[in-house]
């Protein structure tokens, strides 16, 4: 499982032109599965990500995780985080997990998030226009 978070600020998601979900603060997610995740890995990346202390305190510093500031969830799927370029000019996919049991995973892993927090979600498997506003800018990549 691989994740990169965002902090944000207002970020949607949008497929064929209309807005499906958006937050106006807390962390957009862009997520993608292998082979091998499993529930025990969501529970513990979902714990992770919630704690995390990359919102500023008051005085500047990152010290403040998402449930501190009542942010919200923008959870993305997204198969070509698992893109391998090391040949050719087209990436291959085949790390990716494969779009049922991907799906499976992305779903539950936003009930875990929404145990938690506001989860508003991405259309899995749809052309999705997403907009972020990276706050910071602040980008993490976790990955288990």
């Amino acid at each position: 499982m691989r994740v990169v978070i965002q902090r944000s600020g207002d970020s949607s998601v949008f497929v064929d032109g209309s807005v499906v979900s958006s937050i106006q603060h807390g962390l957009v997610l862009l997520i993608g599965f292998t082979e091998g995740d499993s529930r025990k890995e969501l529970e513990w990346m979902a714990r992770k990500i919630v704690n995390m202390r990359i919102f500023p305190d008051d005085n500047g510093v990152m010290n403040r995780s998402l449930l501190d500031v009542q942010g919200s969830v923008l959870a993305i799927s997204q198969f070509t985080l698992y893109a391998d370029c090391k040949t050719g000019n087209r990436p291959s996919y085949m790390k990716a997990l494969g779009h049922q049991e991907a799906e499976v995973l992305y779903q539950e892993f936003c009930l875990e998030l929404a145990k938690y927090t506001n989860v508003e979600r991405g259309v899995f498997g749809a052309d999705m226009e997403v907009s972020i506003s990276n706050i910071g800018p602040t980008t993490i990549i976790l990955e288990r």
